[in-house]
């Protein structure tokens, strides 16, 4: 008795199957940004395995070396392969092909927070266009994504602002910038080739590797490792670090940033408790026995501290 022969799925077939579910995603009103990472993982992907088989594809990223299919740029812990299910589960069911997803453990840390030195430091030894991305970035803790999407007219000099145009559901927001930047802005020259229109370069991937090979040059240079750690995301973070401890408004922050829920904003007071821990400072201490105490409170600077027979306690610093 013969078998029949295992149907193998053509590169050519895979890159038309891909095709396919992007115009599917665009077609259900996915954000072009999801589409985007989406379709790049998977383009990833289909390079070492069949996408179409998912048992293939579960044994590949149970391999722990796989990582070196990937540039420098990408780490592929689990936290990565956990974005990759997502993306390769909405695939899946695009083809209407059953599969039991692996489940891996996820170890959440506080982001790493450099130090405003460290941070000046690759700025000045960077390019005019990569030391522009990066001071802005500093000055207003934007995506990457949000600064990519920046035009020539979102620039204020007159008022000293940017217009940001939010992305990833986040709101939309005017912000100060310094004098410093705008010069640096005013200095950036233009490739009279480029067809693009916005202010940077408009390639995220482009801008990563242009500060990963900065930031390693620097941090050999230099003998310090952590400026290596630095990422444009890692700015956003040590915006908004800076803008707790400076204001100890919460909701000064949640505008900031862009962000839709305070719940996002909230890691920024444990960031700021840790990084300016001082055991010398009064407190003001209050109870919130309702939601509404509660909003108060953080409205009025207060940072959550504990709960206790559904009572919250915070505290703000005198």
């Amino acid at each position: 008795m013969t078998t029949p022969a295992q149907k193998i799925t053509t590169p050519a077939q895979i890159e038309q199957d891909i095709l396919n579910f992007k115009l599917d995603q665009q077609k259900n009103g996915r954000a072009e940004e999801t589409i985007k990472s989406r379709i790049q993982v998977l383009h990833q992907v289909s390079k070492i395995c069949d996408l179409n088989e998912p048992e293939i594809v579960k044994t590949w990223l149970s391999d722990t070396k796989n990582e070196h299919h990937f540039t420098q740029t990408c780490t592929w812990n689990n936290k990565t392969k956990t974005k990759f299910i997502d993306s390769y589960t909405a695939y899946l069911n695009y083809k209407q092909i059953k599969w039991t997803p692996p489940k891996y453990q996820i170890t959440n840390r506080l982001p790493f927070i450099p130090t405003e030195q460290e941070i000046d430091l690759l700025i000045s030894a960077s390019g005019k266009m990569l030391s522009a991305v990066l001071q802005i970035l500093k000055e207003t803790g934007m995506r990457i994504g949000e600064l990519t999407q920046l035009a020539p007219l979102d620039i204020d000099t007159e008022r000293k602002t940017v217009n940001i145009t939010p992305e990833k559901g986040s709101n939309p927001r005017i912000l100060p910038i310094s004098d410093k930047l705008i010069v640096m802005i005013k200095n950036l020259s233009r490739d009279p080739r480029a067809t693009y229109t916005t202010l940077f370069q408009p390639h995220k991937d482009t801008l990563r590797d242009y500060l990963c090979c900065q930031r390693k040059t620097l941090a050999k240079k230099l003998g310090n490792p952590r400026i290596a750690k630095i990422g444009f995301h890692t700015l956003r973070h040590w915006k908004g670090t800076m803008e707790y401890h400076n204001t100890k408004d919460i909701i000064h922050v949640k505008y900031t940033l862009g962000h839709k829920s305070i719940t996002s904003t909230m890691i920024y007071i444990n960031l700021e408790n840790a990084l300016f821990l001082q055991t010398d400072e009064n407190f003001t201490c209050k109870v919130a026995h309702n939601e509404q105490e509660e909003q108060e409170l953080i409205q009025a600077g207060f940072a959550y501290v504990s709960e206790r027979n559904e009572l919250h306690f915070y505290k703000k610093r005198k």
